[in-house]
């Protein structure tokens, strides 16, 4: 019950913040739900694309996404999601959710840190294609490794490298992180069985969540909420970081 209470607030993070769902549901899969790591990222990234999806309609509305950006950043970062599922064949569930730990301690930096020091005042103006494709790559592998959609790493790259304004980075960023999660999910299908009805009775609540979020962002102050999310973060990560050493202890 807890765990599908817990489902809408991986909604409300989607909404608030443009990330951090994926972040969210692989801890609450595994450690609340009782689901084994290789079962929870693939149902993760499934949970988080269909999400994403109901985020990405009210940025269209507003006229947030780039869809340029888009057709640059996501084939590479497909690409890149694919080879992930494909290296997880050849790491432990252990090992999956060691590497989770240092991304979500690697996302509280990003969060806690801020968007304050990106901006898009530099004079220079050209997209930096080659870092585009770059950091494209480094994210898919990592969303199909780890079940990571990695908007904190994608909304940053958008803005420093291609100068999009933040709010088209955050609309741009829940579409990639969209398709990213969904060819991830597609490339699990055959190396687990899924719940399909624990998934979308999961997805539901999520899916609930994040419209909820989209009606609060306005109300919120960002800063704060994204700093204590940080330190949620953190606290999270170490504490996987731990269990991940209780483990190989014994």
């Amino acid at each position: 019950m807890i765990g599908y209470f817990l489902a809408v607030l991986v909604g409300l993070s989607l909404g608030l913040l443009g990330g951090g769902g994926s972040i969210l549901t692989v801890p609450i899969l595994v450690y609340i739900m009782n689901i084994p790591t290789k079962t929870a990222i693939p149902l993760s990234l499934a949970i988080v694309g269909i999400t994403s999806i109901f985020g990405v309609m009210g940025h269209l509305k507003n006229k947030n996404i780039d869809f340029k950006l888009t057709a640059l950043f996501g084939p590479i970062s497909i690409f890149g999601t694919i080879l992930g599922t494909q290296i997880s064949s050849f790491v432990s569930g252990t090992l999956q959710l060691a590497l989770f730990a240092i991304i979500m301690i690697l996302a509280s930096f990003f969060m806690y840190k801020g968007r304050s020091h990106l901006n898009n005042n530099s004079s220079n103006n050209e997209i930096k294609y080659f870092w585009v494709l770059i950091q494209g790559l480094i994210v898919g592998i990592i969303t199909g490794l780890v079940g990571v959609g990695g908007g904190f790493l994608i909304v940053p790259a958008l803005v420093l490298l291609t100068n999009t304004p933040m709010k088209k980075a955050l609309g741009t960023s829940l579409l990639l992180i969209s398709f990213n999660s969904f060819s991830g999910f597609l490339g699990y299908l055959n190396k687990t069985n899924i719940d399909w009805a624990f998934l979308m009775n999961f997805s539901l609540l999520s899916i609930v969540g994040i419209l909820i979020g989209t009606k609060l962002v306005k109300y919120v102050p960002q800063e704060k909420l994204k700093k204590a999310f940080a330190i949620f973060l953190l606290i999270m990560g170490s504490f996987i970081s731990v269990s991940y050493t209780h483990l190989r202890a014994h």
